[in-house]
């Protein structure tokens, strides 16, 4: 049994190349129906956002060949060469693999040092892996463990507390461009979650008025009743560009929503007054070229990591604390993954013995045909107390020998396997 986990992220791969490899949640079914296929029996887990694309993987093979499954799987899918992307991934297998998805979980691999988002992008990827039955026994058990240790490490921690939030940084952005919010008016195109939280903050820092354009009315209206804002048609975009002095376009568009002539239209209205764009989707929805426009200040989600730099450093006391916690949370998985690479051979021991005692027990319970037949189960209950008595102790040691770290698990199972004769099922 292996554990391993390949992808890229904010860390190692620019943002146009996340678009390409990027998974809209309209996808995730089919490509994890994909993954299953492709894998040839094994598990997995998709995590694609804004910052990052993973894929999780668990089967019986070797952890390199795991790998490399998922990096095809990640070419074949996006029908993009492998070369073209080699160089940014990063692979992880076994404790490693553990040790990624815990700090990533718990926001300490995130843009945003300890951004609350990402665990509930966790559990969302998880969910949508157990709704498609792509997860195995492992893979539960990890994902609910990456959960847990996350709560603990924000609980004991504090990594989020006071944190400087995509949300947060947009507005101080805001307020170095316009100086003031109050009586600005802030368009929110499409209803992406981070789209609504950079929309609380700029609205707390002041902004006055809110223009809601969405393909989704009823997400735009229950938008409006919050803010008190105005909804638009999404067709009617265009037309009002030209009112919103703060636009945040966070929507799930294959293609660019936005482009350099609406800016031009847009900006000859408003008489050259200067119009600050965040674009926090991926794919994005507005095009780079906009950045060449006079009095256009465009920011994406890579635009923001020079921002949030001196975040990393203020926390530098909480991530030493939470790496401990994670640590601490990895090593007791790890043990308990060992352990479960015992379980195939417990299963043949248990199944082993119980087909001799009831082999042995047909012909006894046929040399005493006087007992009635509560007696003969009587006797039947015996032997299965009997076995289950003399299997405890050696099961029990043999999970403690594999999950030792000083030797090979294998090696032990290999020998149980000779001793009780039993055939290659681990």
């Amino acid at each position: 049994m292996s554990l391993a986990v390949v992808g890229l992220s904010h860390h190692t791969s620019p943002i146009e190349l996340r678009e390409r490899l990027h998974f809209p949640p309209e996808s995730l079914p089919g490509a994890l129906l994909a993954l299953r296929t492709h894998l040839q029996g094994a598990h997995g887990v998709i995590l694609s956002t804004c910052n990052r694309v993973e894929i999780y993987g668990s089967g019986a093979m070797a952890p390199e060949e795991l790998s490399l499954m998922l990096r095809e799987f990640l070419s074949i899918w996006h029908e993009t060469p492998l070369d073209e992307f080699r160089n940014q991934l990063y692979e992880y297998t076994g404790e490693e693999a553990v040790g990624h998805l815990f700090r990533v979980t718990a926001g300490l691999d995130s843009l945003i040092i300890g951004e609350g988002q990402i665990t509930g992008q966790v559990h969302d990827a998880y969910l949508a892996a157990q709704t498609e039955q792509a997860t195995d026994k492992a893979l539960r058990a990890l994902f609910q463990r990456a959960a847990a240790v996350a709560k603990h490490v924000r609980h004991q921690c504090g990594i989020g507390d006071g944190k400087v939030s995509i949300g947060s940084v947009a507005a101080d952005l805001a307020v170095s461009i316009f100086m003031e919010l109050s009586g600005k008016t802030v368009m929110v195109v499409g209803s992406g979650e981070m789209g609504e939280l950079t929309l609380t903050r700029l609205v707390d820092r002041g902004v006055d008025h809110v223009l809601l354009a969405n393909r989704n009315q009823a997400k735009a209206a229950e938008l409006a009743r919050c803010f008190g804002g105005e909804t638009l048609s999404f067709e009617a975009l265009p037309d009002n560009l030209y009112r919103a002095d703060i636009v945040i376009s966070s929507t799930a568009a294959t293609g660019f929503v936005l482009r350099p002539e609406h800016f031009q239209r847009a900006l000859r209205a408003r008489r050259q007054e200067p119009m600050f764009v965040i674009d926090i989707a991926v794919p994005r929805d507005v095009d780079p070229k906009v950045n060449d426009v006079d009095n256009i200040y465009l920011y994406d989600v890579d635009d923001l990591r020079e921002v949030t730099e001196a975040n990393i450093a203020e926390r530098r006391r909480a991530i030493s604390a939470s790496m401990e916690i994670i640590d601490n949370g990895v090593e007791q998985f790890w043990d308990w993954y060992r352990g479960l690479v015992a379980e195939p051979t417990i299963v043949s021991m248990s199944s082993e013995l119980n087909a001799i005692r009831e082999r042995e027990l047909e012909k006894t319970l046929a040399s005493l045909s006087h007992l009635d037949e509560r007696d003969q189960q009587e006797v039947a209950y015996l032997t299965k107390r009997l076995v289950n008595a003399i299997l405890q102790r050696p099961m029990t040691q043999l999970k403690r020998e594999v999950a030792e770290q000083s030797h090979d698990p294998y090696t032990v199972l290999g020998l149980v396997k000779r001793l009780f004769g039993l055939k290659d099922q681990s």
